[in-house]
């Protein structure tokens, strides 16, 4: 797997955390179009979070490893640091075995360095596309009401068995003009999230035919800092394959992040 996108799935994960500025308050009502059963999931899911310490959350900076998965196997990890500034900031360095590759989005463009290439880049439209869906998918564009602004219609998916048995999660559904479509399960027993599942479709490269592929993250041991309540493992899988692990070692809220972080450097020499 490319370094972008490590930092990719990275992000979505992430996306737990980040406010966006859209809240769900105590006085207002759902969109006529909403599924009330839906909206009244996603409010305790939100509650489960923190509530308004979760939305009061304005940069968060993560600290841990990412383990990449090749044929459901896993790889040396690699130690990992990302900065999040509110509203449109987020910046993921990767190290180990002496490389290291520091990929930075922001409002509509990015950069990445990639130290054994040498080369200090602007991310590609590839690239900025990817993480465009990382925000699509995340818990973050569900728990703050993001997907309103993008034309999504939220709908309840159902009860489904939960990994315990005697257990249930409950599910709702984003979907979007285009047909795009997610889905997140959260626990019938406290409301905290449990899955986030997607398709994503590929060309395929021989055959020139689009083929769709499951996308699921798995999300564990829950772990309340500060009053936030956040998943600390993410298990990313496609057609059911294992496909990498985020751990994350610390968590801080609400620190000083400067701003120098995210602006793309002059040249190489002059990176931080």
């Amino acid at each position: 797997m490319k370094p972008q996108f490590l930092a990719t799935r990275l992000f979505i994960a992430l996306l737990f955390f980040i406010p966006t500025g859209v809240s769900f308050g105590q006085s207002d009502k759902p969109a006529v179009s909403d599924d009330e059963k839906a909206q009244q999931i996603v409010q305790r899911a939100l509650k489960s979070a923190g509530g308004d310490r979760y939305l009061q959350v304005k940069t968060i900076t993560g600290r841990g490893l990412f383990t990449n998965f090749v044929d459901g196997i896993s790889q040396v990890p690699q130690k990992f640091v990302d900065y999040v500034v509110y509203p449109d900031k987020e910046r993921t360095e990767f190290s180990g075995g002496g490389a290291r590759t520091v990929q930075t989005n922001f409002k509509g463009g990015g950069w990445i360095y990639d130290a054994a290439a040498l080369t200090l880049k602007d991310q590609t439209t590839q690239q900025l596309d990817e993480f465009r869906i990382a925000v699509r998918v995340g818990l973050e564009n569900l728990l703050r009401g993001g997907w309103r602004e993008q034309g999504a219609k939220l709908s309840y998916a159902g009860r489904r068995p939960a990994a315990v048995i005697g257990h249930r999660n409950e599910a709702v559904r984003l979907t979007y003009p285009d047909d795009f479509w997610v889905e997140y399960e959260f626990s019938a027993d406290d409301g905290s999230p449990v899955k986030i599942l997607y398709e994503r479709k590929h060309k395929n490269r021989d055959t020139e035919e689009i083929e769709s592929f499951s996308e699921e993250d798995r999300l564990h041991k829950m772990i309340s800092i500060d009053g936030v309540t956040v998943p600390f493992i993410v298990d990313h899988y496609t057609n059911k394959i294992q496909t990498s692990r985020i751990a994350y070692e610390t968590v801080e809220y609400n620190k000083p992040i400067a701003d120098s972080l995210f602006t793309k450097p002059a040249n190489i020499k002059a990176l931080k």
